[in-house]
């Protein structure tokens, strides 16, 4: 039998072929251009493209070390927030933990004054769900760099969502993500609903602490975070796909109100339970 056969000869070129889709595979990467992908499964992105995502290892400073001043001051706040657990301020603490869309898309509904909703405001939902992603991006690096040991892994005591600890004890707790994101969607909303930027902003700010009453990040990480969350939305106003979503979003938030729309949670309960600051709480 001749040894050049048509299916020998095949072989070497079916070879080439193969290893030539697997180097394509080992050698492909997210291109720098790419915005930034949440996950697998929501298939959500950023809008802003990899290159553009605030540089946190540079803007925010080393964490606090042992023994100083800010150390103590995260010491002394972290004791007072656990003085919470399994207050009403603890259950807020749980809800506020969840930024998975739909639910996370209703963490501001109190403050704004109304639910958002996929089908009914989808410009301002988009707007909420991808600047979150920016959001988070923007602690990445900083996170990943330090891998600051959590409050709960320091303290051995529990958190509010303890499904999650697994994964915390492998991110980083500086600065805060949750945290970041917090803010921007506050700066963001108060852009769009200016005349309740008060509590807008307002919410932002205890949505952060939340962190601090489910022992899982320090007061620094929450400072830095609303500073990270404040640079990634200076990014993002250079972004032709946040201006339009932006726009949109005004527009949305107008007619909505105009037609009676308000928010379906119990605004009362949850203002007053927000009242509580984790640093005075003992």
């Amino acid at each position: 039998m001749s040894l050049f056969t048509p299916s020998a000869l095949l072989r070497p070129a079916l070879a080439a072929a193969v290893m030539s889709v697997l180097a394509g595979c080992a050698t492909t990467a997210a291109p720098q251009g790419t915005p930034v992908e949440a996950s697998v499964v929501t298939k959500a992105v950023g809008y802003l493209a990899v290159r553009d995502v605030p540089a946190s290892l540079n803007l925010v400073p080393a964490p606090p070390v042992a023994g100083s001043a800010a150390a103590a001051l995260d010491d002394q706040i972290s004791r007072e927030a656990r003085a919470l657990r399994g207050s009403p301020r603890f259950a807020q603490a749980t809800t506020d933990a969840e930024l998975g869309f739909p639910e996370g898309a209703n963490q501001f509904s109190c403050a704004i004054g109304m639910d958002v909703d996929a089908q009914k405001t989808p410009a301002l939902y988009r707007l909420l769900e991808r600047s979150r992603i920016d959001a988070s991006a923007a602690t990445r690096v900083a996170k990943h760099h330090y891998q600051r040991a959590r409050p709960f892994m320091v303290n051995g005591e529990p958190t509010c969502t303890p499904d999650d600890e697994e994964g915390l004890r492998k991110n980083g707790s500086y600065p805060s993500g949750h945290t970041s994101i917090g803010w921007a969607w506050a700066l963001i909303l108060s852009e769009i609903v200016p005349e309740r930027a008060d509590a807008i902003q307002l919410r932002g700010r205890n949505y952060g602490e939340s962190r601090l009453v489910c022992n899982v990040h320090w007061q620094s990480d929450i400072l830095e975070g609303r500073f990270m969350g404040a640079a990634a939305v200076a990014r993002l106003h250079d972004n032709p796909e946040f201006q339009r979503d932006l726009a949109a979003a005004r527009k949305e938030i107008a007619a909505a109100r105009a037609s009676g729309a308000h928010s379906s949670r119990d605004c009362a309960t949850e203002e007053a339970v927000l009242k509580v600051r984790p640093d005075s709480a003992l």
